[in-house]
């Protein structure tokens, strides 16, 4: 099975938690590529069984500009994904609640208007609670390959 992972970060602890995730992936055996670059083009190129992605949020609810591009050619070209499995790590400070992990929610309402089924309810890690946001996200990460496994059966 081959998993996407894609990074949205701003500061730099998404991509360590995405980094864990594709650790993680890779040691369950499965084949991971992780996009730096973000297009849908690029994205749907790589054929993935599944996406994993992992975005902070930013500003007063917004994607990081990184991830931004991707959402709005995902709004635009609306590709069906009929059924595709996905996942969302959702990271954010609750100490603005009005906009905690509001950029996890936006992919992952863009991700089931376009069919995707979400494998697992989004992860969502408050960086008011910890700073091992990576360590946080290992237990959801072990559930979401076994959720990957049991849908290949």
């Amino acid at each position: 099975m081959r998993v996407v992972v894609i990074s949205g970060s701003m500061f730099g602890t998404t991509d360590l938690v995405a980094d864990r995730a594709v650790t993680v992936l890779q040691g369950a055996g499965l084949q991971v590529e992780r996009l730096g670059e973000m297009s849908l083009d690029l994205l749907l190129e790589q054929q993935a069984d599944a996406w994993l992605v992992c975005t902070s949020t930013t500003g007063m609810g917004e994607l990081p500009d990184n991830l931004l591009p991707l959402h709005l050619q995902l709004q635009e070209r609306f590709p069906l994904l009929d059924g595709k499995p996905f996942g969302v790590i959702a990271l954010g400070d609750s100490a603005y609640p009005d906009t905690f992990c509001a950029g996890g929610l936006l992919m992952r309402e863009q991700l089931l208007e376009l069919q995707g089924r979400e494998l697992l309810p989004m992860l969502q890690l408050d960086a008011s609670e910890t700073v091992t946001q990576e360590d946080d996200a290992e237990p959801w990460l072990g559930e979401f390959v076994e959720a990957l496994a049991a849908r290949q059966l």
